[in-house]
């Protein structure tokens, strides 16, 4: 028919008009399908790539993702004389790291007074990486009011609110009743809540002036290190008037900073919370709802019948928390809550939150180089695969498959195998750019002393211990 039309019409001109009209076609044809295969992608908690969209298909099955946590610290707050009058370090405090442009802003959450006359003039308090924020709105008096919090990223259940009285944060209004004074809170995919109210049938109207104080910050930034929080920042008086001089300091580095559940974690932990709704029952349940707690990355649940020496009715939840090392007994406490109080266990069952048992896997290697290589930078490499290899989570926080407690170390066929392979460990060395060969002779690669694999106990954990690197060529160390 276009030939009809167009007689001229021939492929060999790209400028003439029916191809131009079949190009457009095309193009059409490709956008529509673009947006299809996009649809398609985004509608899956499997394939979504939108934290919006991973978000909305969450909310469908009751799963809240977590939110950012805000880092503690344990704050020396000393004075440089004996205090005349009691000086009073009020709630709200703030203190701050030594950088001038973005530094780290700690506040204190409760108010502390160094007494007259403590002498040394020194004094503890805890501090905390967040700020608050306060927001009043206008109440319309009809049902179903939502206000957007102006400042973000919002920390979880920190939003206090009252109106014509104290309202209660709850997770929906199916409870509610008429006189219930419940709010919700959403977070989008900015970290940034929306507060929403009742419909005066579940969940009552406010009226007046409502008054929303929260929270906003976390993060893993907020873990910084030992004696790094040394900034005050408003002058300080006695109860009389007296100045006085105020220098602070944290001993220890501050902890449980822990950034938001990233999608592949929202991907794993999302489908798996189907498995334990609202009780704490079977093996797996206390594992499942032991990760739901900010700041755990890992666990594992052991009775009488996965080890021996266990007492029957009880148990050990061993838990890992972000990153590695040991939980705080901040992170412990939570993890006991969450799997008898939050998700309430069976009353005759005894559960005990444990630290993990790491078994650290000491590597000693002699490789040969590639030709042109620098025995710094291939080392650095090798170390780099080798942390990579044994680290808690990957580089987008989602569980590293290929470590895991003993109790479920599998080979490719899902069978028990409870070690670390030493094949396993040689081909990581021997992949790594710039490495040409792996020695030939019985002690080129040892696993904790010996050349075989390394068996792992139930209860635990593999971690990388030290990294010998010896050069082939030379027999020296490769650095």
């Amino acid at each position: 028919a276009t030939v009809d039309y167009f007689p001229e019409w021939t492929d060999f001109n790209v400028a003439n008009f029916g191809n131009l009209l079949l190009e457009l076609f095309a193009f059409v044809g490709d956008v529509l399908l673009f947006y299809q295969d996009n649809q398609a992608r985004e509608s899956r908690i499997s394939t979504a790539q939108l934290r919006k969209n991973m978000l909305a298909l969450t909310k469908l099955i009751g799963y809240l993702p977590r939110g950012s946590a805000a880092a503690t610290a344990n704050l020396t707050v000393t004075l440089s004389t004996v205090p005349v009058g009691d000086v009073l370090i009020p709630a709200r405090s703030t203190f701050r790291t030594e950088q001038i442009t973005k530094p780290m802003i700690f506040q204190t959450l409760v108010a502390t007074t160094i007494l007259a006359g403590t002498n040394p003039p020194v004094a503890t308090i805890v501090v905390e990486n967040s700020a608050f924020s306060l927001q009043v709105f206008v109440s319309t008096g009809l049902p179903n009011q939502e206000y957007i919090l102006n400042d973000y990223p919002y920390l979880d259940n920190s939003a206090l609110v009252s109106a014509d009285g104290v309202y209660t944060q709850v997770d929906n209004f199916l409870d509610s009743l008429s006189t219930s004074a419940h709010f919700t809170v959403t977070v989008d995919e900015n970290d940034r809540a929306t507060i929403r109210f009742g419909n005066g049938i579940s969940g009552s109207v406010p009226v007046g002036n409502i008054s929303v104080l929260y929270k906003t910050g976390g993060g893993v930034a907020g873990n910084v290190e030992s004696n790094s929080i040394v900034r005050v920042d408003v002058p300080y008086k006695d109860e009389f008037g007296n100045a006085v001089v105020m220098s602070v300091t944290n001993p220890a580095a501050a902890s449980n900073g822990f950034n938001r559940d990233g999608l592949e974690q929202i991907r794993i932990y999302g489908p798996e919370s189907l498995r334990t709704l609202t009780r704490t029952v079977s093996r797996e349940d206390y594992e499942i709802n032991a990760r739901r707690v900010s700041g755990v990355s890992r666990a594992l649940m052991l009775t009488s019948n996965e080890r021996p020496g266990i007492l029957e009715n009880q148990g050990m939840l061993y838990v890992i928390p972000t990153g590695g090392g040991l939980p705080t007994q901040i992170i412990k406490d939570a993890v006991l809550t969450s799997v008898t109080e939050t998700y309430p266990n069976t009353l005759t069952f005894l559960v005990s939150v444990e630290d993990p048992e790491y078994l650290p896997i000491n590597v000693q290697a002699t490789v040969f180089l590639s030709a042109g290589q620098t025995a710094s930078v291939v080392a650095a490499r090798i170390l780099a695969n080798l942390t990579s290899f044994f680290a808690i989570e990957t580089y987008d926080g989602s569980p590293n498959a290929t470590v895991n407690f003993g109790y479920y170390m599998q080979d490719e066929n899902g069978d028990p195998i409870n070690e670390i392979a030493w094949s396993d460990v040689f081909n990581v060395i021997r992949d790594t750019t710039g490495v040409r060969k792996i020695g030939d002779t019985l002690g080129a690669l040892l696993l904790n002393g010996e050349r075989s694999d390394v068996s792992i106990g139930v209860q635990q954990f593999p971690t990388l211990g030290n990294v010998v690197l010896l050069n082939g060529s030379t027999g020296s160390l490769l650095s």
